[in-house]
Order: C-alpha cells, then structure tokens, then sequence
C-alpha cells in the first residue's frame, strides 16, 4: 500500500515536470516568433507616407491645382520664427 502511493507521488511529480517542462518550450517559441516577426511590424510604420508625399500624390493626380499645391506645401513646411 505504502509502495503504491509513494509510485503515485513520482508519477503526478513527472506529470507536472513534464507540463511545466512543455510549457516553457511553448512560451520560448512565441517569444521567438514575437521576436523575429516584430521588425515587420514596424516596417510598416516607416513605410507610410509623409503629408508632402500625399498632398503631391493628389497634385499629381490632378486633385488640386498648382496653386492649391503651393499654399497647402507651405501650410505644411511653415516654421514661425522664434525669437531669442
């Protein structure tokens, strides 16, 4: 009697040895996976384009006018002068 339950005991620890052990090569995959896909992600952030890059998108398109294009560029670029 003492026998079985002391080889139930060892069974339930490799049981949960054996989860747990699966567990971490489970997570140490997502991590990998998160790790390695995660520059992609920001690829596409840096790929986006800038408001000169749109407003001349639209101008070369024939949305806006020439003049339209000039006042919204300059809209765009105005850095007001800071004084000391």
């Amino acid at each position: 009697m003492i026998g079985q339950v002391a080889k139930a005991g060892r069974q339930r620890g490799v049981t949960l040895f054996g989860l747990l052990f699966w567990a971490v090569i489970i997570l140490a995959g997502v991590a990998l996976i998160r790790h390695l896909t995660a520059g992609n992600r920001t690829v596409e952030f840096r790929t986006r384009p800038t408001p000169e890059q749109l407003l001349a998108e639209r101008f070369a398109r024939g949305e806006i006018d020439e003049q339209e294009y000039h006042q919204r560029l300059d809209m765009l670029t105005y850095r007001p002068r800071v004084e000391p």
